[in-house]
């Protein structure tokens, strides 16, 4: 099954981009106007970010979202088939921060959100990184699309690491120079050991994962984002956190992430996840002890 599926879609990948656009504004209305695909929490979660909105201008963001998403998808398959000449014209990256960092000696991080569309942004990073390139993922319950998808990711040298066994994962690299990029933003699966940070307004639960590894080996930590300046061109922007997370305060580092990450989203709101379900635990007292205050409080270790 699986190698007939990744041959029809090798079949759609040679379509040119502005059909499968056009396939792609078809699947967005049906999401949108006749299934309504997650539209309570794509609705839930605007309200909680963009408070100030009124509805339809939440709803115009919401359907600018849905063709996004489908792109995403569509534009992953296009990926099969697509050149590196046409790939690098389309998605803009400046390697430049990367070549001064790996020159240290040092691996290094990338902290990043779930904005659109990390499929090309994999891809087209690297074939440039001078780093091995480490990018850790949730597996995909249904096990044919977790197959394809690592496929997708990993047919130009990208490694792929499952966040569920992200310790094991680590330990053939541990003695190699690399660049571990991590969507930070992730929903931690055990509350009490999540940092809490005020986000949008509401106190959430985020990784302690990325930090931890990150002052654990005293490595450089990179902000990214990607932000669409039109349909099928993106434009990575990088920011360098620290070079020497070890000496930050615990907590510190995931706060100016998720400073961060607000600002990103702010600034093209529709090429967000706001599908993924962020503010599904309900912050308590009995998680106190782990939030994180932008008036300087740090959780004790």
């Amino acid at each position: 099954m699986y190698y007939l599926v990744l041959a029809l879609l090798y079949l759609v990948s040679f379509l040119p981009l502005w059909v499968i656009y056009r396939i792609s504004d078809v699947v967005a209305f049906v999401l949108n106007d006749v299934l309504g695909y997650r539209r309570k929490v794509l609705l839930k979660n605007l309200t909680i970010g963009f408070p100030e909105k009124t509805d339809a201008e939440r709803k115009k963001i919401i359907r600018k979202f849905y063709r996004n998403f489908t792109d995403t998808f569509l534009e992953a398959i296009k990926l099969l088939s697509i050149s590196e000449k046409s790939l690098r014209k389309r998605v803009q990256f400046d390697p430049s921060i990367f070549e001064e960092l790996y020159k240290t000696g040092k691996s290094c991080q990338v902290h990043l959100g779930h904005n659109f569309n990390w499929e090309w942004v994999n891809v087209r990073v690297a074939r440039q990184l001078p780093f091995k390139f480490l990018v850790v993922y949730m597996p995909i319950a249904n096990k044919l699309v977790d197959r394809l998808f690592q496929y997708f990711r990993g047919k130009t040298g990208t490694t792929m690491l499952a966040a569920t066994d992200m310790r094991n994962a680590m330990l053939p690299f541990r003695n190699e120079q690399y660049l571990l990029a991590l969507v930070a933003d992730q929903n931690p699966g055990n509350k009490n050991h999540a940092y809490w940070v005020d986000f949008f307004g509401r106190t959430t639960a985020f990784v302690r994962g990325p930090e931890k590894n990150a002052r654990l080996n005293n490595i450089p930590v990179v902000f990214a984002r990607f932000y669409k300046p039109k349909r099928g061109y993106y434009v990575i922007e990088t920011k360098l956190a620290t070079e020497d997370p070890a000496s930050m305060k615990e907590g510190q580092l995931t706060l100016e992430y998720v400073r961060y990450l607000e600002e990103v989203i702010r600034k093209q709101p529709e090429v967000y996840l706001w599908s993924h379900n962020r503010w599904k635990s309900e912050f308590s007292e009995e998680y106190a002890h782990n939030k994180i205050e932008d008036t300087g409080y740090i959780p004790e270790k």
